[in-house]
């Protein structure tokens, strides 16, 4: 079993300086980059959108149905790969964040719902009306990009920005949560565990840093997550955990021990009380 690949937005744009977007219909991409079927990661933004066919797209070993309407969001260093359907077709659109950033200063990819969350469900099913609403920007984008008009670029990100407009509106909808109180909390709780999981695995010291109690965390937990903050962390650690195990290079001891568990026979039990299996024997099944 090998490291799974990263690849950068370069890889794809090998005509082009442009290092920072990339964008073509599903077709055409999977003819012009067989090796995107294996697992792999990127360290950029992906986005995509299928229009037509079926097939199943794993990310993060969470696996999700492809039909036409299917739109999934990635962010940086989420492992997938996709078995397609040879009459697949759609639009794929990878993004760095400095690129959004240079266009919309005033807000952050964060800022949208469906990129807040190590947590959130990276897919989102579109409608007949819903496709055909959208539809027309995607079109747009592609038929902008082959031409070398004055301000390309400009509307090109204005139009991606349409499309993640569209996609939080609906995906606020869908999960009614977005739109709660609690949603502030629920982000910063968030944004401190990403940043403090390897090092920080008490509620109580998340509480602490929010200026709330834990029952209050944990109440906003169950609202939002329907989980316990113990179980957010868990879940923060355990998604590394596999991630981690897909480099073969790396063994279960010193992955523990980058994690923050200095008791490997721990950190083992622990794994296998929620995966249901050892890392050992994840990583085997995972091969």
């Amino acid at each position: 079993m090998k490291k799974y690949p990263v690849y950068d937005i370069q890889r794809f744009n090998c005509n082009s300086v442009n290092s920072d977007l990339y964008l073509n219909t599903f077709k055409n991409h999977l003819i012009d980059h067989s090796f995107i079927e294996e697992p792999h990661r990127h360290n950029s933004y992906v986005l995509v959108f299928f229009t037509k066919g079926s097939g199943t797209h794993e990310i993060d070993f969470d696996v999700f149905t492809i039909q036409a309407g299917s739109m999934f969001f990635l962010q940086p260093g989420q492992i997938h790969h996709w078995n397609l359907s040879d009459d697949v077709e759609g639009f794929v659109i990878f993004y760095s964040q400095e690129m959004y950033n240079l266009y919309f200063g005033q807000k952050t990819l964060q800022d949208y719902p469906f990129y807040s969350s190590v947590n959130n469900k990276p897919e989102m099913v579109f409608d007949l009306a819903e496709l055909k609403a959208i539809l027309p920007y995607f079109n747009t984008m592609i038929a902008e990009n082959k031409e070398n008009q004055m301000f390309k670029q400009d509307k090109i990100m204005n139009l991606l920005d349409t499309i993640l407009i569209a996609i939080a509106r609906k995906y606020t909808v869908t999960n009614l949560h977005e739109a709660h109180s609690y949603n502030v909390k629920i982000k910063s709780f968030e944004g401190l565990l990403e940043k403090n999981f390897k090092i920080e695995k008490t509620p109580s010291f998340y509480a602490s840093q929010l200026h709330i109690t834990l029952k209050h965390l944990n109440r906003i937990c169950n609202e939002i997550l329907q989980k316990t903050t113990t179980e957010v962390i868990t879940d923060r650690i355990l998604l590394e955990a596999k991630r981690m195990l897909m480099d073969k290079k790396i063994t279960v001891n010193e992955i523990a021990t980058a994690l923050g568990y200095d008791d490997y026979s721990y950190f083992t039990r622990l794994f296998k009380k929620h995966i249901g299996i050892t890392p050992s024997a994840f990583r085997i099944e995972k091969k």
